[in-house]
């Protein structure tokens, strides 16, 4: 097959293909007119986050045969479109689930023990100690929605912490075990001190936190969001750190990014963003929590063996 390949990635992904007979073309510095123009010569193709693959282009891929993106989400395809049309949709989130997992551990653990903080202080030559007490994770209820690869492998990493660890998944069933306590939304909101997200963006996870369901929460709580900006309502966030519902947040991903997620409308930068980047009760990382030198190479090896087994 000959595969167009729209933005980079790691090169052991093309090489691979190569070596089994497909055709790679990188052309990484494609405009979007310039995919839509070429994207009918190919029977692949590999994507990030650079376009969207909306039914505009799918309708112009008249030999697309698949659609492989080199990451966890697919929310920049229109899956159920590209479907209808036999094209097969593929993404690798076994390739970044380790790697996310350990990001959302650092980020929580350095909220909790003010890292970021003592760290600038100590800098500045300021000795705080009284004012940098921290939280231990020990003993706290950790509430999961969503319980994928993401998901679970954020569980297995809470397993020495001696936390307790509920997992809602409203589209799968059957995953408890002698750690996990598969449960209810209602036992979430009931228990819950550190809400973690581990979902896709779609349609009915749009805003799924929100300032309704955190007064849900029986307790005040701290939030941890690594799967899609736009799952968490910026505004309500705001309002209930403010309140003190929410103690605090780690936010990886923000609603605010760009298509590419690689950067932010810097002309457009609301208050609610304003005030996260001014809080100490914020721990904020630029959409990094699955970006690994070893989750690279990981989601290449996924991809490229998913390609390859692919039955067309």
């Amino acid at each position: 097959m000959r595969i167009l390949f729209i933005d980079s990635n790691h090169p052991s992904l093309h090489e691979t293909l190569e070596k089994v007979g497909h055709t790679c073309d990188l052309n990484y510095q494609w405009t979007e007119e310039e995919i839509k123009s070429n994207i009918h010569l190919y029977e692949g193709i590999v994507i990030r986050s650079k376009i969207k693959i909306t039914k505009e282009v799918i309708d112009k891929a008249v030999n697309l045969k698949f659609i492989a993106r080199a990451g966890a989400g697919m929310e920049n395809i229109d899956v159920i479109y590209a479907e209808t049309k036999g094209i097969k949709c593929l993404h690798a989130p076994e390739g970044n689930r380790d790697a996310v997992a350990e990001h959302a551990i650092a980020m929580l653990l350095s909220l909790f023990n003010n890292i970021g903080r003592s760290d600038k202080e100590v800098r500045q030559g300021k000795w705080i100690r009284e004012g940098n007490r921290g939280v231990e994770l020990m003993g706290k209820t950790v509430g999961l929605i969503g319980y994928g690869n993401m998901g679970s492998a954020f569980a297995e990493r809470l397993k020495g912490f001696g936390v307790k660890v509920l997992v809602y998944d409203k589209y799968r069933k059957g995953f408890g075990n002698d750690f996990v306590i598969e449960t209810t939304l209602e036992d979430i909101f009931e228990q819950t001190d550190v809400l973690s997200l581990h979902i896709p963006l779609t349609d009915e996870t749009n805003y799924l936190v929100n300032n309704s369901s955190i007064s849900n929460f029986k307790k005040n709580i701290y939030i941890i969001n690594t799967s899609r900006g736009k799952c968490l309502n910026t505004e309500d966030l705001v309002k209930n750190i403010k309140s003190g519902k929410v103690l605090g947040a780690c936010l990886d991903v923000l609603e605010y990014e760009m298509t590419s997620f690689e950067t932010l409308d810097k002309n457009n930068l609301p208050e609610a963003f304003q005030y996260l980047i001014q809080s100490d009760k914020v721990v904020l990382t630029p959409h990094i929590a699955g970006w690994t030198k070893e989750s690279n190479e990981k989601i290449a090896k996924v991809l490229a063996e998913k390609i390859i087994n692919l039955k067309l």
